[in-house]
């Protein structure tokens, strides 16, 4: 079966938000968790969509430059007809954290092409992109990026501006173009990538504000690849959205997406790292319900504490083997501190690892983008298939692994900050089965 598309996620939540919209659309995929042997491969040859989940959002342009090639050049040489770069729908980077345009550089030098389209919106996450500068909701309410009340003022990579054409300048010197609305509006999608390619774009943003306008996109980038050589795409999920409009209406896949849904687990574990006002209303909403709602030592865990570790395994296997869902969290919203990213995602990762291992628990909810990137890689899993849906964006995955670990078949779902209504973990507990 040909390979018609293949992506590397910036960070693993995202890149199971692009494993669902394979999913609910009726593409078999998988997603590597590591890189893959010629054996396991072939476990999935069925597949007509591979991912790569990887952390590249939280590192720098240098680890960019001596990582990304070897990835782009594995994937190039599955010889898809698209390879797309997945970032995050908000597109939050800086010149020195998850850079972008440092990743859009790479990608043009490794599959040769010339002009990048780059797909941002996803409308099904509410994220919008008009005339170049983009929006997302919260709360109910749609925000301009740089004046979101979250993503304005995250962390680790702040919004600080709307118009992408200007936040991509200072993370390069490509120039960036744009096909913008009134090109949508008036048909002529192709003409205008066209033109601004012949201008000297090195990559070209696209907007997007409804369903219409993804699935031209989606025409434009499959009209784009050649047969010699898969076409370099960037963008969120909303570019996996507009492939899947596109060759639906094409014939290329089911015309008809498949019904997909996801049964109740006897129990659930949350682990959250996010500092997401949306997070916590979650987690505040879990509190109200009865769960087991646990507060960690965020500092002490990611100083390799051994008393931190054994305190919270203590209190979370206690919640746990009394029959409650149990939540552990290291933050209620915006930190005070310093948020340790890297250092206290690889200790919530041996932390899971010790309860799933220690605990009868089957489903596990892993909150915070990058969070949830390094806390996975300490499970030492092969890969994830989807297993159900839950909430745009946050998908119910199966864990392959080799059988000595215990954790093949782990159900798992990787949690966005932004993502998911106030009562997620219910579903996430509940499923969706009518």
């Amino acid at each position: 079966m040909p390979l018609l598309y293949c992506y590397y996620g910036d960070d693993f939540t995202g890149s199971t938000d692009v494993l669902e919209q394979l999913a609910v659309n009726g593409v078999p995929s998988v997603l590597f968790l590591t890189a893959p042997t010629a054996t396991q491969l072939a476990r999935f040859s069925a597949c007509q969509a591979i991912g790569f989940a990887g952390d590249a959002r939280s590192r720098t342009p240098e680890w960019m430059s001596a990582n990304l090639p070897a990835i782009f050049n594995r994937m190039r040489d599955l010889r898809p007809a698209i390879v797309q770069y997945k970032v995050c729908s908000t597109f939050d980077s800086a010149p020195h954290r998850g850079s972008i345009g440092r990743a859009l550089e790479i990608g043009r030098e490794v599959f040769k092409t010339k002009t990048v389209p780059i797909g941002v919106a996803a409308p099904h996450l509410g994220r919008f992109l008009v005339f170049g500068n983009l929006f997302a909701a919260a709360g109910g309410e749609v925000y301009r990026i740089d004046r979101h009340p979250t993503m304005a003022h995250h962390p680790a990579t702040p919004m600080h501006e709307a118009d992408l054409r200007l936040h991509l300048a200072g993370q390069t010197q490509l120039a960036v173009g744009l096909v913008d609305l009134c090109a949508f509006q008036a048909g002529v999608v192709r003409e205008q990538f066209r033109l601004q390619a012949e201008g000297g774009a090195a990559a070209v943003l696209l907007d997007g504000l409804d369903d219409g306008m993804l699935e031209q996109a989606g025409q434009l980038m499959w009209e784009l690849t050649q047969d010699s050589r898969p076409l370099f795409t960037i963008g969120s999920s909303g570019v996996t959205a507009s492939l899947m409009a596109y060759w639906r209406s094409a014939g290329i896949t089911a015309a008809e997406a498949p019904s997909l849904t996801s049964s109740a687990a006897k129990q659930i574990l949350i682990i959250s790292g996010s500092c997401s006002a949306v997070t916590a209303g979650q987690i505040l909403w879990a509190r109200r319900q009865g769960y087991a709602c646990i507060e960690l030592d965020a500092a002490a865990l990611a100083s390799g504490s051994g008393q931190a570790v054994e305190i919270a395994t203590g209190l979370a296997l206690a919640g746990l083997r009394s029959g409650r869902d149990t939540v552990l969290y290291t933050a209620l919203g915006a930190p005070t501190g310093s948020t340790h990213d890297k250092e206290l995602g690889l200790a919530l990762g041996r932390l899971l690892l010790a309860l799933v291992q220690q605990s009868s628990v089957r489903r596990v909810v892993l909150c915070g983008g990058d969070t949830s990137s390094h806390a996975v890689q300490q499970l030492h899993l092969t890969a994830l298939s989807f297993a159900g849906i839950l909430a745009p964006g946050a998908p119910l995955c199966r864990a392959h692994a080799e059988e000595a670990t215990g954790l093949d078949g782990l159900e798992l779902v990787l949690k966005g900050g932004q993502i998911g209504p106030e009562d997620f973990f219910g579903t996430a507990r509940q499923g969706n089965e009518g």
